[in-house]
């Protein structure tokens, strides 16, 4: 996955690493990466990080390597490049950036995109993705319903 990232990408990458590893022992530890993260707009919490690094440290150290550092990097950039495509799906239904879109938007969209669906249908399909059944979809019901597919 670490071959996914561009030259320059991967160079940030091990200034950053090398920045603090700095005993120079080839690894970070789990306050250390902890502050990498923050560094590249990330705000994980310690259990979030030591599940992290449980992903790519097999021998249990609470530590990890470079490789396995550009791994779980490669895959946090991956996830905010999903998180963008997300948010920029979501705008088009909330068209007014209110946070949230209703029944009619959802018709309206769907229209636009030529999917001649039938007031029922609409329905249907706004009812399965309004998780808490308040008339609107939220950021949140719509990631839910995408992670879902």
């Amino acid at each position: 996955m670490a071959n996914q990232l561009s030259e320059e990408q991967q160079a940030e990458l091990k200034e950053a690493f090398s920045l603090f590893d700095r005993d120079g022992d080839g690894t970070i530890t789990i306050k250390e990466l902890q502050v990498v993260m923050r560094s590249i707009g990330q705000n994980p919490n310690e259990e979030e990080i030591r599940e992290m690094i449980r992903e790519v440290d097999s021998v249990n150290t609470e530590e990890v390597d470079y490789n396995g550092f550009m791994e779980l990097m490669a895959k946090k950039m991956k996830e905010g490049e999903m998180n963008e495509e997300l948010v920029e799906a979501f705008k088009t239904f909330d068209k007014n950036n209110k946070g949230y879109y209703n029944v009619e938007e959802l018709k309206e969209v769907m229209l636009q995109y030529g999917e001649k669906l039938n007031d029922d249908e609409v329905k249907l399909m706004f009812d399965e993705t309004d998780i808490d059944h308040d008339g609107r979809i939220t950021f949140e019901d719509f990631v839910l319903m995408m992670m879902a597919k």
